[in-house]
This record gives C-alpha cells, sequence and structure tokens, in this order.
C-alpha cells in the first residue's frame, strides 16, 4: 500500500489499477471538518482495518467510498474509475457492496425474497440460485421462508450481509459488521469476510475491536480527528494493538 503517484497522460489501465486511490480528500460539514486531506491508496485484494475513536471520521470515510455522500474537496478514484463530484455511475456502484449499522432490509419479506429482490435489481443471472447459495453460506437456509422480521439480530446482520455480497461486489465497504452480534453470528461473519477476501475481494471494514481487526485485515489506515495518523501492514505483528490503540487517542 502506497500513496497515490502523479497522474500522467497515458491511457489508464482500470484492470491494474488500485481498488482505492484519494488524494486530498476532504469533508466538511456546516463547515467543519469531517476529513481533512486524506491521501490514501489501497491495492486491490487487501483487507483493510479502518480503525478510529468514535466521530475519527470512519463512517463518513466509508459513504463517500460507498458513493452515498459526496466529498468537499479532493481526488477520489474507486476501482479505476474517477468519481465525480456528482453521482457515480450505475456501473461503478454495481461494483461496490456496502454492509452498515442497518440490514437494509424489507422486513415483511422472507429472507429469501429479499435475496431475490436485491438479486433481480443487480441483474443476477439466476436469483434463486444465487439466494439459495448465499443463504446456505450465512447459515440461514432454515429461515429462508420466514419474515426478516421474525430474524434475530444475530440473523439480521447476517442476512444484510448477504444482501450486501448478492452482485459479488469488488469492492465492499463493512461498517462495524459485528455490533451486537452473538459468538454464532461473529463467527460466520469473520468466515465470510475472510473467504472472499481471499477470493480476491478488497474489503474495508471499520471495527471497535482493535485485536478483532488486526487478526482479520493484512493492513490497518487508522483515523483521529479526520486525519491519517497509521497506515501500514498488520502482517508479521507490525502492529500491536497497544500500538493502535496508542495512534487513535
Amino acid at each position: 500500500m502506497t500513496h497515490a503517484a502523479p497522474a500522467t497522460s497515458s491511457p489508464p489501465d482500470v484492470a491494474a489499477a488500485p481498488a482505492v486511490r484519494m488524494a486530498d480528500l476532504v469533508k466538511r460539514i456546516d463547515d467543519r471538518p469531517i476529513l481533512a486531506g486524506l491521501t490514501l491508496t489501497i491495492s486491490r485484494g487487501t483487507f483493510v482495518a479502518l480503525a478510529g475513536a468514535n466521530g475519527a471520521g470512519k463512517t463518513t470515510l466509508l459513504h463517500i467510498l460507498a458513493t452515498l455522500t459526496t466529498r468537499t474537496a479532493g481526488r477520489l478514484d474507486l476501482l479505476g474509475h474517477p468519481v465525480t463530484h456528482g453521482a457515480a455511475s450505475a456501473h461503478l456502484r454495481a461494483k461496490i457492496g456496502l454492509i452498515g449499522h442497518q440490514a437494509l432490509l424489507y422486513r415483511d419479506l422472507t429472507a429469501r425474497e429479499n435475496l431475490l429482490f436485491f438479486a433481480r435489481l443487480y441483474n443476477i443471472p439466476d436469483p434463486p440460485a444465487r439466494a439459495a447459495q448465499l443463504l446456505t453460506r450465512m447459515g440461514l437456509i432454515d429461515r429462508a421462508d420466514d419474515p426478516a422480521s421474525t430474524l434475530s439480530r444475530g440473523m439480521l446482520q447476517r442476512l444484510g450481509i448477504a444482501r450486501a455480497v448478492v452482485h459479488d461486489p469488488d469492492l465492499l465497504l463493512a461498517d462495524e459488521p459485528f455490533a451486537g452480534l452473538d459468538a454464532p453470528s461473529t463467527a460466520a461473519i469473520e468466515n465470510l469476510l475472510t473467504e472472499l477476501h481471499h477470493s480476491g475481494k478488497t474489503i474495508l471494514m471499520s471495527n471497535h475491536d482493535v485485536p478483532q481487526s488486526l487478526r482479520l485485515a493484512q493492513h490497518v489506515i487508522a483515523l483521529r480527528r479526520g486525519r491519517c495518523v497509521m497506515d501500514q501492514p498488520t502482517s508479521g505483528g507490525g502492529v500491536t494493538p497497544a500500538q493502535l490503540l496508542e495512534a487513535i487517542r
């Protein structure tokens, strides 16, 4: 993971471009700085832990990368495509998945119907097969035909993650995916994220559990008051929990 290289005049190779490249990215809300000049590059296929205290700017950054909100200033490229200050293209959005605090599901629909709806929205070739595959992977196949409103908090989060990956996104953004979950749901989501990483997906995950983040991710980016205070590999004991906690205080 390196800082962004200067732009050149040669045509970009989209397939070889980093998953995320930002330069001097700024976000202000009511003249209050939320992100202050971030310059970062995330290589494709990297599992990145995004660390920081409450208010550090993690959720705002993830929403910008998900193209749900716009930046105030700076440059942003996602998967080799420059993101303008206007709306991102449908083609680019189809390559991004977001796991948020809310599962973003239709609670009156069954688990299966929710996945069928989103699979059809993304023009997945065989929605029933894709839905069944994800329900099985997330341990929900026995509850597939129950309304989402009857599922536990952990089951809803697992279904929400299945919804986020139903279209097989290249870039997966996860905002506190383990918050409030029991041990079985936590294990299921850890396993899925690990599988997705090993399959070549790029993952950027915010998480308050520092030891868990360092165990799962191969790189850590730490924010403090909207600024990057750490950007380095976690492998080989490169970052200890104590060092990361000290950086984000």
